[in-house]
């Protein structure tokens, strides 16, 4: 990876700006959890702002010309954007997916906040059968999950609609047929997202029981149409909302750190 620094601006103003990048952002509520923290803490020189771009492009000329102290990647950019990291920490480099960029004396380093948070949220509600799962998906967030799975110990397999695509992961038509004895389903796709809330990534709720754990990480609609017919079949069920605010706090961590 490249090392180098651009010069400082002296005309950038001492607002501390902090941001959300992807392609398509109108369902995010990171700003109101950023800026509401920043109230709340009487923090009154840093704001939080939403980034929508085609693509992640020069992201160092991006952070030195808008002045960007820190920012979050989400779909569909958190595994390309990892090439234009001058660093990452452990989890990075386990997963090849970041979510979570500090900019500290014009170098990129880059995080995964994802997993740690994942794993955070989803341990508590753990029942002694819940030591398999199917995570559909198999992006960046998807690795994520998978990452924190394995190191709580669950064996888990990748579902994508393209498998053939994919070696590591099955055909729904295949985890259809296993999730009987995988009573963890993980969602780690976009489907259901607003606007598109009436849509499921899961086919057949049908198949569910009250044995099942079902953990959507769409936050927006909360509760999504597959944890509402998870809960129907009466499965445990959590939204992605818990995992959005755990993982901000651990992005803020790391930011603060350079303040």
């Amino acid at each position: 990876m490249r090392w180098f620094q651009f010069k400082k601006k002296s005309y950038l103003c001492s607002m501390k700006k902090y941001g959300l990048i992807g392609k398509t952002l109108r369902h995010s509520w990171s700003p109101q959890w950023f800026n509401g923290m920043f109230a709340r803490c009487g923090i009154a020189d840093a704001e939080y702002n939403l980034y929508e771009m085609e693509n992640p492009g020069d992201l160092h000329r991006w952070v030195e010309e808008c002045g960007i102290a820190g920012f979050n990647v989400t779909i569909p950019f958190k595994e390309s954007v990892v090439p234009q990291m001058d660093r990452c920490d452990a989890a990075v480099q386990a997963i090849g997916a970041v979510n979570c960029v500090e900019c500290r004396d014009g170098f990129l380093i880059g995080h995964n906040t994802d997993a740690p948070a994942f794993g955070q949220t989803l341990e508590p509600l753990l029942r002694p059968w819940h030591t398999s799962a199917l995570v559909l998906g198999t992006g960046g967030a998807a690795k994520a999950v998978g990452h924190a799975l394995h190191v709580l110990g669950i064996g888990y397999t990748f579902v994508s609609r393209n498998p053939e695509q994919h070696p590591s992961a099955v055909s729904y038509h295949t985890a259809m047929q296993e999730v009987d004895s995988r009573l963890l389903i993980v969602n780690a796709t976009p489907v259901g997202m607003f606007p598109d809330i009436d849509s499921s990534p899961w086919p057949w709720p049908q198949l569910l029981s009250s044995r099942h754990l079902c953990y959507d990480l769409v936050y927006n609609p909360s509760p999504t149409l597959f944890l509402q017919q998870a809960a129907s079949a009466g499965a445990a069920t959590l939204g992605g909302l818990a995992m959005l605010h755990r993982q901000a706090e651990l992005s803020w961590q790391i930011w603060k750190q350079k303040s």
